[in-house]
C-alpha cells in the first residue's frame, strides 16, 4: 500500500512492480519511451549529483519535484510533458521525486525490477504471465507513508487484467491484493472515475491540468514496460525477458 512497507529481504527471488501513478512512474516511463539515451531514477538529490558527475554534462538533464516543488537548479520538474522527444532524445536524464524514487530504489533488491503505472498496466500483466514468475510484489509508492487512490488504482488495473483467464486463481494473494481485484471489479473501465475521485486528481482537474490528467489516466496508452537494471530504466522485449 505504501513504499514504508517494502521488506528488501523478501524481494530477491521475486519480481517487482513499482507504481507512482501521480507522477514518478508514469513520467520515468514516458522519458524511456520518448528516445532518451539513459534514464536513471535515484532515491535522493544526493544520489542525483553523484550519478550527474559520471555523464556528459552537455548531454545530461535533471528532473523532478522535491516535496511537489521542481527543484531549484534543475532542468525540469515531474510532468510527462515536459518530456518531449525533442527535449530528452538521445540524452541522459536523471530523475528524483519524493515518493516515486525512494520506492524503486527500496526495491532494487528484486531479482527482477518494473515499473508501472495506469498507461501500461495491461502491458505489465502481459509481461508478468508470460514470464512465468511464481512471486510477484506491486508496490504503491503513496505519499508521505500515505494510501492513495491513484497507486492502488494501478495495482487494482495490472492485477485484473493479469487475472482475465483466472491466472491468479491458485497463488496465495495477500489481503491488500484480494482487495485490488474487488476494486478493480468496481472500477475496470471507469478507471478516471476513481481517479477524479483521489485526492492528486481532484487537484489536477482544480489547477487547470485536465490534459495531464488524462494522458496519466489513459489506460493501455502504453506498450512499453521498463525495468532498472543495475539503475538505469531498458526496455523489456516480449516474452518475460
Amino acid at each position: 500500500m505504501t513504499r514504508q512497507e517494502i521488506e528488501p529481504e523478501k524481494l530477491s527471488d521475486a519480481t517487482v512492480v513499482v507504481i507512482d501513478v501521480f507522477l514518478a512512474t508514469t513520467t520515468l516511463l514516458t522519458i524511456l519511451e520518448n528516445g532518451a539515451r539513459s534514464v536513471s531514477p535515484v532515491a535522493s538529490l544526493e544520489e542525483a549529483e553523484e550519478v550527474g558527475e559520471a555523464l556528459d554534462r552537455s548531454h545530461a538533464l535533471r528532473g523532478g519535484e522535491q516535496d511537489a516543488e521542481k527543484i531549484e537548479g534543475y532542468d525540469l520538474g515531474p510532468y510527462p510533458e515536459e518530456y518531449a522527444p525533442e527535449v530528452v532524445g538521445g540524452k541522459d536524464v536523471i530523475f528524483v521525486t519524493t515518493n516515486g524514487t525512494r520506492a524503486i530504489s527500496s526495491a532494487e533488491p528484486a531479482k527482477k525490477l518494473l515499473l508501472g503505472c495506469l498507461r501500461n498496466a495491461p502491458a505489465v500483466s502481459r509481461y508478468l504471465e508470460a514470464s512465468g514468475t511464481e512471486s510477484v510484489y506491486v508496490v504503491c509508492a503513496g505519499s508521505a507513508g500515505r494510501f492513495t487512490i491513484e497507486d492502488f488504482l494501478g495495482a487494482s488495473a495490472i492485477l485484473s487484467r493479469l487475472n482475465g483467464d483466472g491466472y491468479l486463481d491458485d497463488w496465495r494473494l495477500n489481503d491488500a491484493a484480494w482487495l485490488a481485484l474487488d476494486f478493480a471489479e468496481r472500477y475496470e473501465g471507469r478507471e478516471k472515475e476513481a481517479l477524479k475521485g483521489s485526492r492528486a486528481g481532484r487537484w489536477f482537474l482544480e489547477n487547470g491540468m485536465a490534459e495531464e490528467f488524462e494522458f496519466v489516466g489513459d489506460v493501455g496508452g502504453s506498450e512499453l514496460v521498463p525495468k532498472v537494471v543495475e539503475g538505469r530504466l531498458k526496455p523489456t522485449l516480449t516474452g518475460g525477458d
